[in-house]
């Protein structure tokens, strides 16, 4: 296993651990209902959610590649990443969806537009656009199925780490914390996000 992917696994645990990401939404859900079927039972749409958004964000990315030299591709990549990071340190929202009752699609679509909201998508681009850093199964990355599956692959391996971590803090926290406790040592996540988006930024720019 190479680092892209690596890095690809690490970042579907840290959107995992993001409660904006939905694992508190499950939690609410569990509390709300009192029994944890229901925490599981929220937690499908979300990743399903989550792993869309990150294949339209992929999809665009593929696109660019395509279309655009890939040096520009990064440049605009690294800019967009940073104005993203920028702009979540200066305002800092919290949830205000907890208690809501939604549908299996209702959550899906909640979840997918929460994951294109705080750019998770968009902070696995500079994998995609740094050259030599693609995650790849495959030497000639130039074939269009190869490229096709490893997009795939990569959303999935993706999503999988991002559902294991969510479901391991939303159970962890339902039958052990309890969203009072949660309250009252809440540790905010924004920051740390904001300079994560930068990161990748950052990244994109000096990795290429």
């Amino acid at each position: 296993m190479t680092w892209p992917w690596i890095t690809l696994l690490a970042l579907g645990a840290w959107h995992g651990l993001n409660p904006g990401m939905g694992w508190l939404f499950a939690v609410s859900r569990g509390l709300q209902e009192r029994r944890g079927r229901a925490v599981a039972g929220a937690l499908l749409p979300i990743a399903l959610g989550h792993g869309l958004a990150i294949a339209l964000a992929l999809a665009v990315v593929a696109i660019g590649r395509a279309s655009v030299p890939l040096s520009a591709l990064r440049w605009v990549t690294a800019a967009v990443l940073i104005a993203a990071g920028a702009s979540r340190l200066v305002r800092h929202r919290h949830p205000r969806w907890v208690g809501m009752r939604v549908s299996f699609r209702d959550l899906t679509v909640w979840s997918f537009l929460m994951a294109n909201a705080h750019g998770a998508g968009l902070m696995l681009a500079p994998l995609f656009v740094v050259d030599g850093a693609r995650p790849s199964c495959h030497v000639d990355a130039g074939v269009a199925l190869t490229g096709a599956l490893d997009y795939v692959v990569a959303t999935a391996a993706h999503t999988a780490a991002m559902l294991a971590t969510t479901a391991t803090v939303a159970l962890i926290v339902y039958y052990k914390l309890g969203l009072a406790l949660l309250r009252r040592t809440w540790f905010n996540l924004d920051g740390l996000w904001a300079l994560a988006l930068i990161a990748a930024g950052l990244f994109a720019l000096v990795a290429g």
